[in-house]
Parts: C-alpha cells; sequence; structure tokens
C-alpha cells in the first residue's frame, strides 16, 4: 500500500508495534552472544556478525537478495552509500572492515562494536590520520583481509549515484588487490533508494526511527565483477570503472 494511503499511519503504527519488541529481543539478546564470539575473534566472530546483521535487516522488514559472489582474501570492496544500513546490508554477506569517523570509537557501546568489527577509524580534517588510514587499508589487503569504503565521500538522497573519488583506491594499487564493485538496491527496481536514504537535516536516529516504521521491502546487495589495477590505468581508471559497473546494475535492476 503506497505511503499516500489514508491507512498508512495506522499501518506504520501496527509495525511499530511488532518490531520494538523484535528489535529489543534482537539486542538484548542476540548481541550479548555476539560480543562474546567477537572477543574470540576469527571465522565464528565473522559469522557471529554476518548473522547478527541479518538479523537487524529482517527487524526492519528487509529481506536480503544477494547475486554474485563476494571475493575471498584481501579485496577492496567498494560500493554506493545511501545510509548507516549499508554498512549492515554488506556485513550481512561478507566480513569487511569499514573506515569510519574516529568520534564513534568512544561511543557508548557501538564504539566497542565497531572497533571489533575491524573497523578502520579516520580523523576527519587531518592529513596524516588519512595517510595512516591508508597506510592501514594496504596492510589489511596485503595479509588477506577484506577493506570495505564508500567512494563517494558520504550519503547522498538516493536520486543520483555521486562520483567515486579515485583517492580511496590508492591503498588497492599500492597493496596489488583487487577490487569489487557492490551495488546496494533498496525497493523493487531500486524504487526506494530516496526512502532509505537520510532526508534534509535528519539525525541517524531519526532516520533509524523511521525505517523501522517502513513497509517490507527487498534489499539487494550485487556484487560484480571485480576490478584489478593492472587491467586500468591507475587509481582513476578503476574509480571511474567501478562507478560505471555499479550505475549499470543499478539501472538493470
Amino acid at each position: 500500500m503506497s505511503a499516500t494511503s489514508p491507512a498508512e499511519p495506522l499501518l506504520r503504527a501496527l509495525r511499530y508495534l511488532y518490531r520494538l519488541p523484535m528489535l529489543a529481543w534482537h539486542v538484548l539478546l542476540h548481541l550479548p552472544v555476539v560480543m562474546v564470539l567477537m572477543v574470540r575473534g576469527g571465522p565464528p566472530a565473522h559469522a557471529a556478525i554476518r548473522w547478527w546483521a541479518r538479523g537487524l535487516l529482517r527487524v526492519f522488514g528487509m529481506r536480503v537478495e544477494r547475486h554474485g559472489t563476494p571475493l575471498a582474501g584481501g579485496t577492496l570492496f567498494v560500493a554506493n552509500h545511501i545510509s548507516w544500513i549499508d554498512i549492515i546490508a554488506l556485513h550481512s554477506q561478507h566480513m569487511m572492515g569499514f573506515i569510519a569517523k574516529s568520534e564513534i570509537r568512544g561511543w557508548p557501546v557501538v564504539g566497542w562494536l565497531t572497533a571489533q568489527a575491524e573497523t578502520i577509524f579516520l580523523r576527519r580534517g587531518n592529513a596524516d590520520s588519512l595517510g595512516a588510514v591508508m597506510g592501514e587499508m594496504s596492510e589489511r589487503l596485503r595479509a588477506g583481509r577484506a577493506v570495505a569504503a564508500f567512494p563517494e565521500g558520504g550519503t547522498r538522497d538516493g536520486t543520483a549515484l555521486g562520483v567515486f573519488h579515485a583517492r580511496i583506491f590508492t591503498a588497492a594499487v599500492a597493496a596489488d588487490a583487487p577490487v569489487q564493485p557492490v551495488a546496494l538496491c533498496y525497493g523493487v527496481g531500486c524504487e526506494a533508494q530516496a526512502i532509505v536514504a537520510f532526508a534534509p537535516r535528519e539525525s541517524f536516529m531519526g532516520n533509524f526511527v523511521r525505517l523501522l516504521g517502513e513497509p517490507a521491502r527487498p534489499a539487494r546487495v550485487c556484487f560484480l565483477e571485480p576490478i584489478l589495477h593492472t587491467e586500468h590505468a591507475g587509481r582513476r581508471g578503476i574509480a571511474h570503472t567501478a562507478r560505471e559497473r555499479v550505475a549499470r546494475a543499478m539501472d538493470e535492476a
């Protein structure tokens, strides 16, 4: 039923009525188990993170559909960026360390969780921190560990795909690691991109609460053909090809 329907406010209230208990159960009961496994590390921790992420998406009424296969080992995954839930969608399919602002490290519980999830923290506006992040990304890729980034540089309104900035691909070139583009598509034919995206001046919590009341819809995670830097003219060529493949996959959806 359309969001403009007179019945939509009632339907939204009903969704909150049954999803809020589901969310509480997932956070208060499932999360402690995942935290214990995260302390142990290794494959059990990665499997637990994927399981918990898939469960959180179900709480929000999102049915995950995976297309393609994520590369194993040291791979740089790059995806279009719509909302915070992009990270959950990617973690539901494959373990990868994301880049996040350093302030998150100090958040209660969330800071610990993100650190255990192999997050690389960046101090925004600090050139030395950016260099350190690039170095850490390269080291992880050489060690066979997956890293993820959003080359648009931030979330967008969901109406168009932004430019993929070339700098983020430097780490893959330095480590001689493959890049695998990922197209994230919400709703049938990507029709819900603008709904999932942050509204103007909408906070994280505002977006979180709003999405919790949205109708059920599919969330497609499309792992596309990998890119080797030896096949392209450096990081700019990789950035162009990655964006082209993501755009094509979204159009085909």
